[in-house]
């Protein structure tokens, strides 16, 4: 395994890891009060996750290059299936991290009032105190809130349905458009620049549907007509939701790519 693909699946733990823990910042908001805040502080890992896509796709981009020059590209679906497993194993990171993540959050989102800035909030955070506020905060998941998943009281179907077809397409988009690049080089630029088409579909059933009805359930707990407990339900249903979804991903791979490449050759 080369250093770029090493780099790629690093890249992917973080991008994945960043992506289940924001949907905790709404918790976090709700329980202290400060939604915008929540969310501005939440940027600063938002940023770190951008940072590492942007690296994730031309370090990818020069591993395909080096297999065509090589005729060696047999090898890169086993590629392509280890970057998959590291984004459902970091999915499943970020699940696991979310009980530690949200006490962590929510000090911070506490002491934004007393230092009024992010960098001097984040150099707290490596003070002393804060290392020792952040170890006091590590916790793992318990089984009162993992038992909540035997109940589907409440609990919106068809929105978790759709998160899991949302996150399956993002997360194969970008790598079934370079892998039918690798499979067909003539067509490799073309094949790259529908991937936007594909994470166009995801973005748009996520803003449509997904990130309306979490809203609407945030500002539901703060009027009071839904409770923390079920708001917290729904999101622990989509976050397994995203681990389905990374996994679904695996069994889309290879098709997206065959069908990436005959929409290439025909446009």
């Amino acid at each position: 395994m080369t250093i770029q693909v090493t780099a790629v699946l690093v890249l992917t733990l973080v991008i994945y890891i960043v992506g289940t823990l924001a949907y905790s910042v709404r918790i976090v908001g709700v329980k202290t009060g400060r939604i915008a805040i929540a969310f501005a502080i939440f940027n600063v890992f938002a940023l770190l996750s951008r940072t590492a896509n942007t690296f994730q796709a031309p370090l990818l981009a020069k591993t395909i290059e080096k297999s065509i020059e090589g005729g060696n590209t047999d090898g890169m679906l086993h590629i392509f299936r280890w970057i998959l497993l590291s984004a459902t194993l970091a999915t499943i990171i970020g699940a696991m991290l979310l009980p530690t993540f949200m006490r962590v959050f929510t000090k911070a989102v506490e002491s934004f009032s007393v230092y009024r800035s992010v960098p001097r909030l984040i150099l707290h955070g490596f003070s002393k105190s804060g290392i020792e506020q952040f170890k006091r905060s590590i916790t793992i998941p318990k089984k009162d809130n993992l038992s909540q998943l035997k109940s589907l009281r409440k609990i919106p179907k068809k929105i978790v349905l759709l998160n899991v077809i949302t996150s399956s397409i993002s997360t194969v988009g970008v790598l079934a458009s370079l892998y039918a690049g690798c499979l067909y080089p003539e067509f490799r630029t073309t094949c790259s620049t529908l991937s936007s088409a594909i994470n166009g579909v995801a973005t748009i059933l996520m803003f449509l549907f997904i990130d309306p009805y979490i809203s609407m359930m945030t500002d539901d707990v703060i009027k009071g007509e839904c409770t923390e407990l079920d708001f917290s339900r729904c999101v622990i249903f989509i976050v397994c939701g995203l681990i389905v979804g990374t996994m679904l991903a695996q069994l889309l791979l290879v098709p997206a790519a065959m069908a990436i490449a005959s929409i290439a050759r025909v446009i």
